[in-house]
Parts: C-alpha cells; structure tokens; sequence
C-alpha cells in the first residue's frame, strides 16, 4: 500500500490539532488526514505556510495523505473555499482533497447549484495536481446508485469520490458491502468508519465496535485495484464528544483492529 494508514483528525473534532496528531500517533498511525472544515473543525489553517504543518507532523512522526476541506460546494463561498484547500494541499504535495456537495452539515441539496459550480473546482485541482473526491453524505451522494449518475455529469477526471463505510448506511440505509463493488473503480479515498446504527442513526464507534465487515470491504478494495488513502473517522455519537483518553483509546482499538486485517 502506497500510503500508511491515516487517522482523521476530525475524530478529534472538539479537540486541539496537538492533541488529535498525539492521539493519532500514540495509537500507532503512521498517516494523517488533515482537517480544514469551517464552522466544524478547524485544525489547518488555509492561510497558513504548509511548510509548518509539515514540520509539525513531522515531530509527531506522522505523514499527511489528504486535506479534508468540506464546504458547501452549492455556493459561492463554499466553492471559493474548497479552491482554497485544493491550492494549499497542492503546495503541500497532498494527492486529495475530501469535501462534499454540501459541506459537512447538509444533507437536502440543490444538484443544479452543485454542477453550475464543480467545474471551476476541478480546474483548480487539475491546476494544483490535486484529485478532490466528493464524499459519500447527503442525499445527493446517498449510495454508489445516485452518485455514479453525478459522476456523469461532472464528467472531470479530477472529481473522484471519497467511500466512507458508514455514510452510505446513514444516508440511504444500505450496507458498504452491498453498494460497494458498483463505485470500487472511482474511488481517489476512504473513510473507513463503523456505524451501529442504521439510516439517520448517528453512532459512529470505534473500528470493530460496529457492524461493518471491513474485511469484506478491503477484499472489495482489493480486488478492484484500489490502491488510495485509507483514513479512520470516528464520530461517536455527536457532540458532546466523549473525554480525549476515550477518544484516544478508540483510536487505538481501531488501529489494532485493522492491523489485524493487513492495514498500517
């Protein structure tokens, strides 16, 4: 595998950026996703030199692998905001950018807004060598069904989709496994995230604490070719966020779960 195993730094939502690149490496991630989400959590600043975030996860002994940099791509802003992250992770040397139609919150979407404004997006990310790859959330992205007929129409090599496990059930109740093989061949990232809930249920545990069969998922992978990031999220149950040690520890279990099925 190309890329070490990543930890998202978004499981550490309502903590520092220290603490989330600690966490992260104690639990024994050699990877890092790095997150620059506005409103829900800001641990990069896109104003910032990326040389100093380099020198900081260098001391952590961590390795970026992708800028999550969600925003509301059906407006202006949103989309001058994802620009943003697809230029600075191409001054960095990431090869992905995360975001979604419509941003992290929103789930109703307007689809004619998205496409009047995704062009402009992959341009800039075929400026910057940078691959952005939408994620599986909200309705528009609900499952591989709806979001192959996007792909479509955006019709750009530079827009590919970000797989998250647990999305896929929470937006349209069907399991990674079963919408997974459709879409394994346009995928630029994973989220790898375990779910005990089922569609709107918002329970996000540690890997191996839930019901999706990630080995079947990376068999899946496997098979079709997929050699991109794999990063760990992990959202609990929403805000409040458990204390940092239970986050900390759930990071953990994570990484030794994985690692049992052949990711480091």
């Amino acid at each position: 595998m190309p890329y070490p195993l990543a930890g998202h730094t978004n499981s550490y939502h309502t903590y520092g950026f220290d603490e989330a690149l600690a966490g992260i490496a104690a639990a024994g991630f050699r990877g890092v996703e790095l997150s620059a989400v506005p409103g829900w959590t800001e641990h990069v600043d896109l104003d910032s030199d990326p040389a100093s975030v380099r020198t900081k996860l260098d001391g952590y002994g961590l390795t970026a692998v992708s800028l999550s940099g969600h925003s509301d791509l059906t407006t202006r802003e949103g989309l001058a905001h994802g620009i943003k992250a697809v230029e600075w992770a191409g001054r960095y040397g990431l090869p992905v950018v995360n975001t979604a139609v419509g941003g992290h919150q929103s789930a109703d979407e307007n689809e004619a807004a998205f496409l009047a404004n995704v062009g402009e997006l992959a341009d800039a990310a075929e400026r910057a060598g940078v691959v952005v790859a939408l994620e599986i959330h909200g309705d528009i992205m609900a499952s591989s069904d709806v979001t192959l007929p996007l792909l479509e129409k955006i019709g750009r090599d530079s827009v590919k989709v970000n797989y998250d496990t647990a999305n896929v059930e929470f937006y349209s109740g069907r399991l990674a496994v079963d919408d997974l093989p459709k879409i394994a061949g346009m995928l630029a990232h994973v989220h790898l995230k375990d779910t005990v809930g089922g569609k709107g249920v918002w329970n996000f545990p540690a890997i191996g604490d839930g019901h999706v069969d990630f080995a079947r998922v990376l068999s899946i992978l496997r098979e079709a070719g997929y050699d991109g990031p794999y990063s760990v999220e992990i959202e609990f149950q929403g805000e409040p966020w458990p204390p940092l040690e239970d986050v900390n520890e759930a990071m953990r279990r994570s990484f030794r779960h994985l690692s049992t099925l052949g990711l480091s």
